[in-house]
């Protein structure tokens, strides 16, 4: 971060009059933190009805892995594309439109008749889910602004909190719902959900200055053919890294051209759907991105990678690979809550990424012979990362990314970390073929440990980073 953008906005964070706590409260934060979990709960509840799923249409694991990979393209695409609209048009609009997709996404589910069917419920979702945080990012914008005061850290952490809560639980929820329901039932939880999250956010989110906007302002402003780059540059990159075991080269060329044709599509306009113009002043923001996109490669490693091998490696249960991942999940709540606490943003960083390094070392311990507690003792160091380093990231955006852009900019944020979730699920698949082994874990468990220890040393030396409390 910058030594100017730190001075001007660290005050502003610290010295704000005891009232923000009455204005940012449970009833302004419930309804967008409750909107927050249904992206990272859809992502993880899956991890442990995989292997049912698979079983069922008769796929194997890189092919279910369809399932976790167009969940994610469709949030990397809507993300940011949410994010624009909500600094556009009004957050509470989009949130409520999205929450809508959530609901009818949870029923195509529900009717599925084929993997490729339940694909396209699981992008739907992706593409509803992606209406949360930027729309919860911007209406404490919105709200700071009009009050003149900066919004609470922890009011804010909640946020993080509730999404990594629910991350955290999610493989528990779709192991008890899929053992005593059947997979269907991950996706008809969603309706119920969405529901109640719409009723909290008509009765308790104020409400949106009124925008009047027309049809070719919309297209004008929406930049679709810079969004039609971006989702073609993704969908090329998820193509070449969903087939690694027999590369797709054409898939990597096609999204390299794409992605040069967005750059230079971005700089000639003045309201780009991608600003590349302000991740290049912006060294430190564009710095955050790199981080949140690696570190998500890693952790998505060990949600989907974990409870695969538990079931098929280690012979657990939907239920059973759950509750092993259950201290986890624990640990990646109560250390969310923490991070929310504090007020620096380096140590958090340095503290999670040095504790995957230690969980990274503790899986090449263990095997299909070694006893449960041990198995779950060994994934716990991955909680603490869960937790803190998402705090960070979430407070190092919303100092680093412009005012007027941080619907977008939460929206990035998200995409660089669904980037790194496809890359994951690329992984898993190249490393375990057909079902996961422990010689395949192991494998992951080497990978992301170099990754892990690259990005320590990435972090520790990162002068973008403040040193003191922010």
């Amino acid at each position: 971060m910058n030594v100017e953008l730190g001075k001007d906005i660290a005050p502003s964070m610290t010295s704000v009059p005891p009232a923000r706590h009455r204005h940012f409260g449970f009833r302004f934060v419930a309804p967008l933190a409750l909107g927050s979990t249904l992206n990272p709960i859809n992502s993880t509840m899956i991890a442990t009805a995989l292997v049912p799923i698979a079983t069922d249409f008769h796929s194997s694991v890189a092919e279910a892995g369809w399932l976790i990979a167009g969940l994610y393209l469709a949030s990397a695409i809507a993300q940011p594309l949410m994010g624009r609209l909500a600094d556009l048009f009004g957050p509470r609009r989009i949130y409520l439109i999205a929450l809508l997709l959530v609901a009818i996404a949870g029923l195509l589910g529900l009717l599925a008749p084929s993997l490729n069917s339940l694909v396209v419920a699981r992008v739907l979702l992706g593409i509803g889910t992606s209406g949360a945080y930027p729309s919860a990012m911007r209406i404490f914008r919105v709200q700071a602004d009009g009050l003149g005061f900066e919004p609470p850290r922890v009011a804010m952490g909640f946020l993080s909190l509730a999404a990594l809560s629910s991350a955290a639980v999610g493989p528990l929820l779709g192991g008890v719902l899929t053992d005593a329901f059947g997979w269907h039932s991950i996706f008809t939880v969603n309706i119920p959900l969405a529901l109640v999250t719409a009723l909290l956010v008509l009765l308790w989110v104020p409400k949106d200055q009124p925008r009047p906007a027309g049809f070719t302002s919309l297209l004008e402003e929406l930049d679709l053919l810079g969004i039609g780059l971006f989702a073609t540059f993704l969908l090329g990159l998820m193509a070449f890294l969903m087939t690694l075991d027999r590369p797709m080269w054409w898939a990597l060329l096609a999204a390299a051209v794409f992605g040069v044709a967005l750059v230079i599509h971005s700089g000639r306009r003045k309201q780009p759907f991608i600003d590349v113009r302000m991740l290049a002043r912006n060294g430190p923001l564009a710095m955050t991105y790199l981080r949140a996109g690696t570190f998500a490669m890693i952790i998505y490693c060990i949600i989907y990678g974990f409870a695969q091998w538990l079931e098929s490696g280690a012979g657990f249960s939907s239920s059973q690979a759950g509750l092993a991942m259950l201290p986890l999940s624990v640990v990646a709540a109560l250390s969310s809550l923490a991070g929310a606490r504090t007020k620096g943003i380096r140590a958090p960083f340095i503290a999670s990424i040095g504790s995957a390094v230690v969980g990274c070392v503790c899986l090449l311990l263990i095997d299909s012979t070694t006893p449960a507690w041990m198995i779950a003792a060994a994934a716990v160091f991955f909680g603490l990362p869960q937790g803190m380093f998402s705090t960070a990231t979430q407070a190092a955006v919303y100092i680093q990314a412009p005012a007027n852009e941080i619907g977008t900019a939460a929206g990035l944020q998200r995409t660089a970390m669904y980037v790194g979730a496809i890359a994951a699920t690329s992984l898993l698949g190249l490393m375990y073929g057909q079902h996961a082994t422990d010689r395949g874990f192991h494998g992951v468990a080497v990978v992301i440990g170099v990754l892990s220890t690259l990005l320590l040393v990435f972090t520790i030396f990162d002068r973008t980073l403040p040193r003191g409390r922010v």
